[in-house]
């Protein structure tokens, strides 16, 4: 039975964060195993005020998910928010025990969630210069945006070509989300250090928070079950460009991730392909 470890948010009311990605993980009959980084009704984005789990608990937390032996029963580790620089310290601290198990080596994917474009920084600066000197470093994948990218390897990201040099330059395996692309475009670009390849879609007017949380859930899927990483990071591009326009079709402001059913792991939705 497949296993994933997610670190990151539990938003009740909202499919973002960790809380999502155990829909999409379960939607592959990927059994997901959360560690919340902090607790909230609803999106920050609408103003909710959660309670970030306390390093402590966390910490404890993790030595109980330890203690019943299932980070020698894991296939994936996806880490996503954290609310505190000490939280980031423990993840890395966990994902070295992880590593340090001899049953099996999961695949280790690190969305280092720090901001966006116009926002700018939307954690504090501290947590954004730990995930970036300890996790980045411990990954398998990245899946950053084009923004975080930038912050990351220090280089401008303005289409796709300047986002594949600067996963190059960074030297890391990296999915990167919304990626500019053609007028009326959006994209994920992949780079494996060696091939480097645009997945776009129409870029509609408004899209639900959330799609990072689903493109890297989608994705370490994938490599779990046994897809090339290019195939992984393709069919991410179509779930992500489906279910967003899913929402739209449906009215909603939430990604319909429960609602998508089986087209989770079969998207049908068209992405031009394009090397790089």
């Amino acid at each position: 039975m497949p296993m994933a470890l997610v670190l990151s948010s539990f938003v009740a009311a909202s499919r973002i964060g960790g809380g999502a990605q155990q829909y999409v993980l379960a939607a592959h009959r990927i059994d997901p195993v959360l560690a919340p980084t902090v607790l909230l009704g609803r999106s920050p984005a609408k103003g909710a005020r959660g309670e970030v789990t306390a390093p402590d608990v966390f910490r404890r937390m993790l030595a109980d998910i330890e203690a019943d032996a299932v980070f020698g029963m894991l296939d994936l580790v996806i880490t996503g928010h954290f609310s505190l620089p000490e939280q980031v310290d423990i993840a890395a601290e966990t994902l070295e025990r992880v590593r340090a198990v001899d049953t099996r080596q999961p695949v280790v994917v690190v969305d280092p969630i720090m901001g966006d474009d116009p926002k700018g920084l939307y954690v504090k600066p501290e947590v954004a210069e730990r995930v970036a000197q300890r996790l980045v470093p411990l990954a398998d994948w990245i899946t950053p945006n084009a923004w975080e990218l930038a912050r990351l390897s220090g280089r401008a990201v303005s289409d796709a070509r300047s986002a594949a040099e600067a996963c190059r330059a960074l030297g890391r395996n990296a999915l990167v989300t919304s990626a500019p692309a053609r007028a009326g475009e959006i994209g994920l670009v992949f780079s494996d250090g060696d091939d480097a390849v645009l997945f776009a879609h129409q870029k509609l007017a408004q899209a639900p928070s959330g799609t990072g949380d689903l493109v890297a859930a989608s994705f370490g899927a994938g490599l779990v079950e046994g897809l090339a990483p290019v195939a992984a990071a393709e069919r991410a591009a179509r779930i992500a460009a489906e279910a967003v326009q899913a929402a739209l079709d449906w009215g909603t402001t939430e990604l319909p991730v429960v609602a998508l059913a089986e087209r989770i792991t079969n998207p049908t939705a068209t992405v031009r392909v394009e090397r790089l």
